[in-house]
């Protein structure tokens, strides 16, 4: 997840095929409103000029009332597709303007003004379906070839949008049947649309394959359309077909990658209950390894002799190296430039090794930290270099071989540290979103901080687990999360102290409506170090708190313990979030927000030292990958010193 911060201080239609007879009536009443709508749109393509070896046309649509239809004919008309290809003769120009007359109708249907009338006139001759106006209109478009524009004159008629009067939902014994309340989002006195109505009935498919019946299908649509009353009765009959499970699944695509790792992502057993999200949770799971680069999931067309629907999983292979270079600056820690190298498929059983370097240009507030004669420009320069390494499917198993190097060198407002760490571990995967890692982590380092200078040497044992039970990584609605881990650092190996790290974080998501347009979402985080005094743990190691991601409103990592005006971290920590998700529109939502927190002292946060509170809102433009987040944060008790707001942009949900 990316975001960026800042402080301040004080400053298409789809048409129905319908069932029913229905004619085309001419008509001439004069029209009532006209819309040069295509214009609108951003179609304002001119016709070429009159000429002697085609026959251009002035397309104009007039359209009656105050119907909002104007994007439904774009895509249908052929007139307005090739206005700027001009047909060669008047003979082509009046079939083209006649092969519209059947689009035409079945876009206002589909969009439920089944009594709609349209007319379409060439030099002023009305046209026909059956075409008996044709000849006349070819004689009447010729007299134009060479000295003038062919009028050809569109004139809409929707009248009124029908309604859905009854709607039944039979088996197919043809008795009701009966489905819970909302399953098709249709009810009587809705518009009687086409898109509405295949909506309608993908709802009833999508219902009956999460209930694990894979072989549904829509048997027949029976729309009964009473033109005088301008309503429509609809019958959906459903062959909801047998109860399935998941049948064995077939793996194909892979070239580089070994069939044994792609299976051991796939958590799901034969006779497992078939149902969508089963299906998805197969292809996100595979699209975990990082050679994979997409998945795709196809079903059977039948069950097989156990009454389980066989799979075959497809996947496509990512070119295996790849090669990148970043550059950003920050007013607060100054410019930064990094490289990376990666191969995801070292030895041919889809290893990832990635390599990183990064150079920081050290500063405060955007000015050099040390800015005299007695020191050189390179004294500022800070970086990280680092590898990590993941062995997916260790033996077949569900277990994955990680591993992480890292040299730094790095200052904050509090502290300077330069450091060499190495972690490596094994991580079991129980689910796609559940696992524990173990592992073992040597680090050494020196660091400098208000309390003095330091040497140290760690040696522990990190232990961490992740339950993701939530409907979306990025944009969770529904569910809830839990991320724990705990670090003991033993008094042993050369290790020069010993403590235990623990941290404990957990989410959950209330959607308060049956489409979860509106979410209740909250947070809360605590930590622990235990076994040392303040001063004997790193920095590095201490909990500090403020900024994007935990209290925000406050300057990064400001809030908790001091000294002489400088935040030195604390062995414990508490914060907690609450926001209410509430979607105004499909893409737009706002944010309203309140968060809590700081790090303390002692190892237990005691609330002795002040809570720090902020409150904001924030806007989210949701897209198909996640929303884009901007938030306004202000401090509810600020100290001196303390910016009045912050603003910080991201990727997905704060938390």
């Amino acid at each position: 997840m990316q975001r960026a911060e800042w402080n301040g201080r004080g400053r298409a239609t789809t048409a129905l095929c319908l069932l029913v007879a229905a004619g085309l009536v001419a008509w001439s009443a004069p029209a009532r409103a006209q819309f040069d709508f295509f214009g609108l749109f951003g179609s304002d393509e001119e016709p070429p000029e009159p000429s002697a070896e085609a026959l251009p046309y002035d397309l104009d649509i007039v359209v009656e009332g105050e119907a909002d239809i104007e994007d439904s004919f774009e895509t249908v008309s052929t007139l307005f597709r090739l206005r700027g290809d001009p047909p060669p003769d008047a003979e082509a120009l009046v079939r083209r303007a006649q092969s519209d007359l059947v689009p035409f109708i079945d876009a206002l249907w589909g969009l439920g003004y089944y009594n709609a009338r349209v007319r379409i006139e060439v030099a002023g001759v009305p046209l026909t379906i059956r075409g008996e106006n044709a000849q006349a209109a070819v004689a009447a478009a010729r007299g134009f070839r060479g000295s003038a524009l062919v009028p050809v004159r569109v004139m809409i008629e929707p009248g009124e949008v029908f309604a859905i009067r009854s709607l039944r939902v039979l088996g197919p014994d043809g008795a009701p049947l009966a489905l819970p309340e909302g399953t098709y989002a249709l009810e009587p006195g809705d518009a009687a649309a086409s898109a509405d109505i295949l909506a309608a009935q993908a709802n009833i498919v999508d219902y009956y394959r999460a209930a694990s019946r894979p072989l549904v299908e829509i048997a027949a649509v029976d729309p009964v359309v009473i033109h005088p009353e301008g309503v429509m009765d609809l019958s959906i009959t459903v062959a909801p077909g047998p109860i399935a499970g998941i049948g064995p699944v077939a793996v194909s695509g892979n070239e580089g990658v070994p069939e044994y790792v792609i299976r051991s992502f796939i958590y799901t057993e034969p006779g497992d209950p078939y149902s969508p999200e089963a299906l998805a949770s197969i292809r996100r799971s595979i699209g975990q390894i990082e050679a994979i680069s997409a998945v795709r999931v196809n079903e059977a067309d039948a069950l097989n002799e156990n009454g389980n629907l066989p799979l075959e999983v497809v996947v496509s292979e990512r070119l295996p190296r790849l090669f990148g270079v970043s550059a950003s600056y920050s007013t607060s820690d100054g410019p930064a430039a990094s490289i990376y190298w990666a191969h995801r498929n070292l030895f041919g059983g889809a290893e990832r090794l990635r390599l990183e370097a990064t150079a920081l240009y050290l500063t405060q507030d955007g000015a050099r930290f040390r800015n005299t004669d007695e020191e050189e420009w390179w004294d500022d320069l800070g970086g990280k270099v680092s590898a990590s390494f993941i062995k997916p499917a260790l033996w077949g198993t569900r277990n994955d071989l990680l591993a992480d190097a890292l040299v730094s060198r790095d200052r904050t407002a509090g502290y300077e540290a330069e450091l060499f760490n190495v972690t490596a571990g094994i991580r079991h995967r129980f689910a796609e979103r559940a696992n524990v890692q173990v592992g073992v982590q040597y680090e050494i380092g020196r660091g400098t901080d208000v309390l003095g200078e330091y040497d140290y040497t760690l040696v522990g044992i990190p232990i961490a687990g992740e339950l993701d039970m939530t409907d979306s990584r990025l944009d969770p609605r529904e569910g809830y999360r839990l991320r724990a881990g705990v670090t003991p650092y033993l008094e042993a190996f050369g290790s020069t102290v010993g403590f235990t790290y623990a941290e404990l974080e957990a989410s959950a998501y209330f959607p308060l409506d049956a489409r979860k347009r509106y979410v209740i979402a909250g947070r809360v985080e605590v930590g622990s170090i235990a076994g040392a005094e303040l001063g004997e743990v790193p920095t590095n190691r201490r909990f500090f708190s403020g900024g994007g991601g935990s209290v925000r409103g406050y300057a990064y990592r400001s809030l908790g313990p001091q000294l002489a005006g400088e935040p030195i971290g604390g062995r414990s920590l508490f914060e907690a979030s609450l926001e209410a998700r509430l979607r105004v529109t499909d893409t737009i939502g706002i944010v309203p927000f309140v968060d809590a927190g700081s790090s303390f002292r002692e190892s237990y946060p005691s609330f002795d030292e002040e809570l720090r509170f902020a409150a904001g809102i924030g806007l989210r433009y949701h897209t198909a990958i996640g929303p884009i987040r901007a938030d306004i944060a202000f401090p509810l008790n600020p100290e001196d010193g303390d910016d009045a707001f912050g603003l910080y942009l991201g990727i997905g949900q704060a938390f």
